[in-house]
This record gives C-alpha cells, structure tokens and sequence, in this order.
C-alpha cells in the first residue's frame, strides 16, 4: 500500500470489496434458488425421484467459499496492518477522555478541547481515559479506538482534506454520552504552524485564562453549573463558606467548603463524597494544574 494512502481509503476499499461480493453472492443465490423453483416445481415433476449426490458440486461450494473467505482475510489483515502502522513524521497529539468530554495535549504541553491538525500531515493519537472506558471514534477519517483507564492505545491518520470533522465517544460512558462529542479541525499546514507556535508564546508567558474560561476547557461545567441549579455534581454558586453534608470513608459529617475542601475535591474527589451525589468524578491532578487550580477556587469564591 503506498505510504500516504489515507484512513479513509484503505478502510472504504475493503468494505466496498466485501459489499461487492456479498452482492454476487446474493444475486447468485437468488438466481439459483428461482432456477430451482421453476426446474423442480411440482408440475415439471408429477413423480419423486431421488437425486444423488454430486462430487465435483460439493468440492465447488466448499472451495470457492474458502477462497473468498482466504481473499477478505488477506485484504482486511492488509488494511489492518497499515493501520496499525504509524508513519515516521506523524505529529503526536495524546488523546484524553474523561466523563464527558475530550481533551488533547501537544507536545509542547499545550491543551485544547478541539483538535487542530495540519492538513496533509499523518496524525497519532495516543489515546487513554481518565475514568472509566471511551471510544474515540472519527467517522470521516475511519478510525476509532478505545480510551482505557491505565492502559494507552493510538491510532493514526492523516488529514487530507480542509475542514471541520466530528469526533464522538461511541463507547456508552453514562448520563453525558450523547454530548461528548468535539470536533477535528483541519487547516493548511502553514497556518497550523502559525497556529501552534502562538500557543507556545503564549505559555512561555504564561498566558493566564480566567476561572470560567478554565471551567468550560477541563470540562467541569458538564457535571457542575454556575447558576444554583443542580446537575450530576453540586452547582458552584454559593459553595465557597457553605456547609456541606458529605460522606468520608462511609460516615456521613459536615464540612465548611473553604479552599482546603475545595482543592482537595479537585485533586482527590472521592475523599469526601457530597451526600446525594454519585461518586463518579475522577482525580484531576493530570487534568489540572496548581496555577489553574488557583484560579478555578478563585472564580467560585466569587459565586454567591
């Protein structure tokens, strides 16, 4: 297979192969099956006969089925094989999944909810999972792979064509399954170096983004709200200085929401479960740094 042979067309190859003979099997079947309705019909046969056994028939169904089986093993083990083989200058991006949302990390440390690639340039995803099982899954591209706690997996593939893409989790993740869904955006390559080497400025200066910008990109926002009302997590409004009931190595005491609880909550959510809410939010300590931490409890302070 040539070296830049896209996702996209190794994929559609060998599914227009098997569509292809899984039609002349169906129309030889039916052709077969009409041809013996009419040749054995019961007014061509008034009288049963018996009919015996062909050799030469039943080394024909046995081996041309083997040979087309052999053939779609060979070019689906093909295909395989070139996916599984990631190209040399492929741009490295690490994949995160978390419920519910994607977040994707450059290899100078820079994170975003989208994914920008470079058009015409291979693409790795090394993919993992902060808490429970995901599938990343491009349609346009033809890929998809799992996202597994503890466990990396990649794919590749390579971005032929301007524009904007989807990309789901097709992997049943809880109550916020059907909105963890981003999207792929592909710009030419130059722009794409304009694009990255502003975002590399920006954190040798240490560009500084303010709590709510923060709350909406490490997807807090999908289990938490801003406005009193309640979610798969407590709402942030009025939750600095309040009393919370929550539950701490299975007894139940309350707890003043001051910057200790709320860093420990962040870091390490399952210390202290808040009293009706499901313990389902993961440790954040890759997904969030102190100074972002920092500036996360300072916009809630300001949420009363």
């Amino acid at each position: 297979m040539p070296a830049l042979q896209t996702s996209t067309q190794a994929v559609d190859n060998i599914f227009l192969f098997i569509v292809a003979i899984s039609v002349a099997l169906l129309a030889g079947i039916v052709i077969t099956m009409l041809w013996f309705v009419v040749r054995y019909s019961r007014t061509r046969n008034t009288e049963p006969e018996d009919i015996e056994g062909n050799l030469l028939l039943e080394i024909v169904w046995v081996v041309i089925p083997l040979i087309i089986v052999m053939a779609m093993f060979f070019y689906g083990w093909q295909g395989f094989r070139f996916l599984r083989t990631v190209p040399p200058n492929a741009l490295p991006v690490k994949a995160f999944g978390q419920m519910w949302q994607w977040s994707f990390q450059y290899e100078d440390g820079r994170t975003e909810n989208i994914l920008t690639v470079p058009q015409g340039r291979p693409v790795k995803l090394t993919i993992t999972s902060r808490d429970v099982v995901h599938s990343l899954f491009i349609p346009a591209f033809r890929v998809k792979e799992d996202a597994v706690p503890g466990m990396q997996t990649h794919l590749w593939f390579l971005p032929d064509t301007v524009g904007e893409y989807d990309l789901f989790c097709s992997e049943y993740c809880g109550t916020g399954h059907s909105s963890m869904i981003t999207k792929v955006k592909v710009i030419p390559a130059s722009d794409f170096d304009k694009w990255y080497a502003e975002g590399s400025a920006e954190r040798k200066g240490e560009a500084k983004e303010g709590g709510r910008e923060l709350l909406e990109k490490k997807g807090c926002l999908l289990c938490h709200t801003t406005d009193g009302t309640k979610k798969i997590g407590p709402t942030f409004r009025g939750l600095f200085g309040s009393r919370v009931t929550v539950v701490t190595a299975g007894k139940e005491h309350d707890i003043i929401a001051d910057e200790e609880y709320l860093h420990r909550s962040v870091m390490d959510p399952q210390a202290d479960i808040v009293k009706g809410y499901p313990p389902v939010m993961p440790p954040q300590k890759d997904n969030v740094s102190p100074k972002e931490l920092e500036e996360i409890i300072e916009y809630i302070k300001g949420l009363k």
